[in-house]
């Protein structure tokens, strides 16, 4: 790449050509304020707050948008760019509810923080509120349109990031305002529930169904026996609303706090994950054996991926593994294995799932095949963000508490379970199992470097009893459609298969950056907590799922062997065409 050099406050940097004033500002310690800008998403230029002053310009610009040129001259801050800044945000604040207290964003809303950083303490323009309506109508994320601030960052990840397009801005000038496409609610939109659009607005006017007060309820019914599961990828980020770094990983802390909160029974889903793979990596070893021509074999866990996969591509259905996710399954062992074992009525268990992910909250209402059992699998998602919230009520200094342990009859787990939370983890860990089970010996790369990283897909080959497996990676919706397309295609034709085994996230990073975890993510971040998982994988005595004795014990006295009659009828689901929404 071309090197370019330009002079920002005084100082030299040297960056490469195409880098914006944004973001070369970063390279010479200097923070622009911005609304509208993202790391994850194209600049829009919208709020404006970001504006500098170039020499030999007659105008001040916008830094997110504007490439550094050759010996370009850049003043970021003086009195009079302060004093613009602060009346843009003064014009932003003008059309924005005052109710700082009530909102789920307060003390992390980006718009409150700017505020508070330019001093900002009196309305020095009318107030222009407009009554918008709230559309709670999914029941994973709140619109709440009267905060919006415009800035276009939910608009850019739905569409560009994610290509769902379930949202847009409607009408113009003073009217424009943030709906879903058509002025239709979001629960017959496109929208698949991911998130995204929360963890990346700035504000609160969009954000997490919050189902606080219900687990609160659950903890005080003396009726209830309330068990509770984390996910893999919270156990890294839940500790930085409480000044972890991320990645930090805080299992231990997270048991004991969760029975310090009342819980009778504390599991892991990472349990789950590792009955996860002992379907998914069984049914792929039989198709590979027997059946090659039903292969690809399409991963499951995530419920915004399987929603987009039957509004979009019911064609596919029949390559997707028909085994839940982790905490469905967690779920409904703690209703038939756990509730037998302990002599519980199973319609006492009020099982909790602490998720990264909103999309989880419509998981368990799925109607098909959730209740196998005769009750609901999961009976409350709470995102990581309900639970940093839950926490800070409970009165408990989270960085003073000790380690404990889980449940271990649904808590013990192997490495392969907990790096489901990061994109390529589903995979690595089935391919260490269905290569056991498709050779009787152990995985020989147990660190499978090609399917780790955070490229959008990533594609692989490797040798297995003699045989050729091709396998894809995928995180984002836009880019699993680049893998799903070349199924289609290869199908259309009649030509080979381009992959054996395809594993899906819809969320860019996978579950370490859900739509439901800490704010602010960035690759970066994102990277910090993947490392985390693997950490934890690299130091467990087992690896895999198939050597986990809980595991095996779960089979012998109940389950009886992967995919037989009783796992199929418990463990695994069936999916149905919705095809609203053509691609």
């Amino acid at each position: 790449m071309t090197k370019i050099k330009a002079n920002i406050n005084n100082i030299e940097v040297e960056v490469e050509k195409g880098t914006t004033i944004l973001e070369a500002a970063r390279d010479a310690q200097v923070a622009i304020p911005t609304l509208c800008k993202h790391q994850d998403i194209d600049p829009s230029a919208a709020c404006g707050i970001c504006i500098v002053k170039v020499e030999g310009f007659s105008r001040m610009i916008r830094a997110c948008c504007t490439p550094v040129e050759e010996g370009m001259s850049v003043t970021t801050h003086d009195p009079e760019i302060i004093e613009t800044r602060r009346t843009v945000l003064e014009l932003i604040l003008s059309n924005h509810p005052n109710d700082c207290l009530k909102c789920g964003r307060n003390n992390i809303c980006e718009l409150q923080k700017l505020a508070a950083d330019f001093g900002i303490r009196e309305d020095h323009f009318e107030e222009h509120l407009r009554n918008l309506p709230e559309d709670k109508s999914t029941k994973n994320i709140e619109l709440i349109p009267q905060k919006c601030i415009l800035c276009g960052r939910c608009i850019e990840v739905c569409q560009q990031v994610q290509d769902v397009w379930a949202l847009s801005f409607l009408e113009r000038g003073f009217n424009t305002r943030i709906s879903p496409a058509g002025d239709i609610v979001l629960s017959e939109s496109p929208c698949i529930r991911c998130g995204q659009c929360s963890a990346h607005c700035p504000t609160g006017a969009i954000f997490e169904y919050d189902q606080t007060r219900q687990a609160w309820d659950a903890l005080l019914d003396e009726k209830k026996h309330c068990v509770v599961q984390i996910a893999p990828a919270v156990r890294v980020t839940v500790g930085e609303a409480f000044g972890y770094e991320p990645g930090e990983n805080l299992t231990g802390k997270l048991y004991t706090l969760l029975r310090r909160m009342g819980f009778n029974a504390v599991f892991d889903t990472n349990f789950g994950a590792d009955v996860t793979i002992m379907e998914e990596a069984f049914e792929f070893a039989e198709k590979f054996k027997s059946s090659p021509e039903e292969l690809p074999l399409i991963t499951t866990c995530c419920p915004s991926w399987v929603d987009f996969m039957e509004k979009f591509y019911p064609d596919i259905i029949k390559h997707f593994s028909s085994c839940k996710s982790p905490h469905q399954i967690l779920g409904v062992l703690s209703k038939t294995y756990y509730a037998r074992s302990k002599g519980i009525d199973p319609a006492d268990i009020f099982m909790v799932s602490i998720m990264p992910c909103t999309a989880k909250k419509h998981e368990i209402t799925r109607s098909y095949q959730m209740a196998a059992s005769g009750y609901n699998d999961v009976d409350l998602v709470l995102t990581t963000r309900e639970l940093s919230r839950m926490i800070s009520q409970a009165g408990l200094e989270f960085t003073n508490l000790a380690e404990s342990e889980s449940d271990n009859i649904l808590g013990e787990y192997s490495g392969a379970g907990t790096i489901f939370g990061t994109t390529g983890g589903v995979m690595e860990a089935a391919l260490r199992t269905a290569s056991y089970n498709i050779t009787g010996e152990e995985f020989k790369e147990m660190n499978y470097k090609p399917v780790r990283g955070l490229e959008g897909v990533r594609e692989a080959s490797l040798e297995i009893a003699g045989k050729e497996i091709r396998i894809a990676v995928a995180h984002g919706m836009g880019n699993i459609e680049t893998v799903l397309n070349k199924v289609r295609q290869a199908r259309d034709k009649g030509d080979e298969m381009p992959y054996h085994f395809i594993e899906v996230m819809a969320c860019p990073g996978g579950c370490i950056g859900g739509g439901g975890q800490p704010y602010g993510v960035t690759d970066e971040i994102r990277s910090k907590r993947a490392s985390g998982l693997y950490k934890d994988d690299e130091k467990k005595k087992l690896r895999t799922s198939h050597s986990n004795p809980a595991v095996k014990k779960l089979y012998s006295e109940f389950l009886q062997a992967p995919m037989s009659e009783k796992s199929r009828k418990l463990l695994h689901t069936t999916f149905k065409p919705r095809p609203i929404y053509k691609k």
